[in-house]
Formats: C-alpha cells, structure tokens, sequence
C-alpha cells in the first residue's frame, strides 16, 4: 500500500490509500477456436470454471479444419481446441506454424456408417466409400478401413497413408475424398463413409450404436489443445488446462455426449 494525498476536511486530515491490484488477478481474455458440436459446448461448460481462475474465455466457433490453426498463427486466437496431435504437427510441417500442444481433451472415435448396409460384409463390390479429405483424417480413415480387412496398406504407410498407397483392394472400393464436416450428410449418395466422432455425434449419430464399425479407443488420435509456442508457459495457458482438466468438465463429457465421446486425460 502506498499514501496518495493528505486531504484535510473540517479540519480533519484523512490519508487515502491504493491497494495495488496485481496483473495476473485481473481478467485475462481468451480467444478459443473451436469446431461446432462437442469441442464448443464443452469449452462452453468450461468457461464458468475458467473464470473463476481470471480467464474470460471467448469461445469461436469454425466450420472447417484449417482457420482455426491460420487465425492462431496470425494472432486472431490466443488458442484452439478441435484437433488431434497428428493432424497438428502435419499442419506445423505443411505451413510452417509455431504452434505447440499443451494439453489432451477428448476423443472422438472415428466410426463406419451407412444407411445402406448394417456390417461390413454387406458391402457390394465397386461401393462408394467415402473418406476426410485432409491429409492425416484420411489416412485414419484408410487404417480404420484397413483393420476391417477391406484394403490394405503398404507396410511404411504410416499414419498419413493416402490412397495411393492402397495395394489391395478385393472388393474394388471407390474411396470418395470429401471435407470431413461433410460426410455426414453425404451418407445418402455414398455406400459408407468414415467419420470423424464429433461431426458423427453433431449429426446425431451415436459411435457404438450407429456405427458399423469403429476404431479402437487406444490410438494417437486424442484431440488436444494448441497455442502459440511463444505462449506455452505463460500463466494463463496452466489455468486453462487446469480448467479443461476438471471433473467437473469429466461428468459433463461423459453425461452429454456418453459414448460418442471420451475424455483423454
């Protein structure tokens, strides 16, 4: 505390005092991207108890994979939250971003689905199959479809298999390339398409029960969030993992979204 004045009135001297607020109590603004559907309600539900810790978190949504990682390199977010670490550091080598992982969120199985058929086996030759578009979800596309025995994959492939690294294709499969979010509304021109689980669960579609198919919940595909390297130690970023990390934030995932979705930490 420090005195200011000395201020006499009626002929009483009063000393009035500042008690300094330190910087890290006031609000710090946080500008989140997310994609529609479970990664924005869930941060929805966290911004209550990132508050609580001086973080006013604002959450924007995207419709596509690719702003949310060009609006936090520009400096347009201080953070994201929609993708996995694969996905990540494909765009950090593609477009030379600076951006780091800091923490694990949640998990969106990618799942088979048809309206069409109702296993696999069904499948006719020459069906259309439809898979994301983007390098490192069409490539878990491609496993997923592979540990179902209907293609296989050369050895080295890896997780960015592409379908030209297809080499067996018994049933000679049409692989149809689309943007994720819109595969699942293309269900009705498509035989089956692979889907990523949180578009599937924003089209209502529910991972155990709707799905043909599904990729085993052990994988490298947890979603994470992401900010600048710059930043990734600063205070800020601990209280708002420490907000994500949160049982409350566990019971809201797991009641809302039950078995589309799954907690990664």
């Amino acid at each position: 505390m420090r005195n200011i004045a000395l201020k006499v009135i009626g002929g009483i001297a009063f000393t009035a005092t500042v008690v300094s607020t330190p910087a890290w109590a006031q609000d710090k603004v946080v500008k989140i991207g997310v994609t529609p559907g479970p990664h924005a309600e869930t941060m929805e539900f966290v911004k209550d108890i990132a508050a609580e810790k001086g973080i006013d978190l604002k959450v924007i949504e995207f419709s596509d994979y690719v702003q949310p990682n060009a609006a936090l390199a520009a400096g347009d977010l201080e953070a994201n939250s929609f993708q996995h670490l694969p996905y990540l550091e494909a765009q950090v080598q593609d477009r030379g971003y600076d951006i780091s992982s800091v923490a694990y969120t949640i998990t969106f199985p990618m799942g088979i689905y048809s309206k069409k058929i109702s296993k696999l086996d069904e499948l006719q030759d020459g069906a259309r199959v439809g898979i994301p578009n983007d390098p490192t979800n069409g490539g878990r596309a491609l496993l997923l479809l592979e540990s179902q025995g209907l293609i296989k994959l050369k050895e080295d492939a890896g997780l960015k298999a592409t379908p030209l690294d297809v080499v067996e294709n018994p049933k000679k499969i049409k692989l149809i390339e689309l943007d994720a979010a819109q595969l699942p509304r293309s269900l009705d021109d498509l035989d089956a398409a692979a889907v990523n689980g949180n578009y599937a669960a924003e089209a209502g579609m529910s991972a155990v029960k709707d799905s043909i198919a599904l990729e085993p919940a052990q994988g490298p595909y947890a979603n994470i969030i992401a900010v600048r390297t710059a930043d990734k130690d600063e205070q800020w970023v601990k209280d708002l993992i420490d907000s994500y990390h949160n049982d409350k934030v566990k019971a809201f995932v797991e009641e809302k979204f039950a078995d589309s979705v799954i907690v990664s930490w």
